[in-house]
């Protein structure tokens, strides 16, 4: 993701970015088989998924943290 989309996820709310991790989740569980039966096109999008994963969970932690501070 660019800094621009990270700047744009970190404005959502924390029920849109668990929505957004179960929908990285399945998408990276389709690629993971799709590399199984070797059908797979882009083995690059493996790891960009991984990271939007990290990104996400990430932010979602920020929010959790700055709610603790308050």
């Amino acid at each position: 993701m660019k800094a621009k989309e990270l700047q744009e996820l970190r404005q959502n709310s924390p029920q849109d970015l668990q929505a957004k991790l179960v929908d990285f989740k399945s998408e990276l569980f389709n690629l993971r088989f799709q590399l199984a039966v070797g059908q797979l096109e882009n083995p690059m999008r493996i790891k960009e998924v991984k990271r939007s994963i990290a990104q996400v969970k990430t932010i979602l932690r920020e929010n959790e943290l700055r709610i603790l501070e308050q």
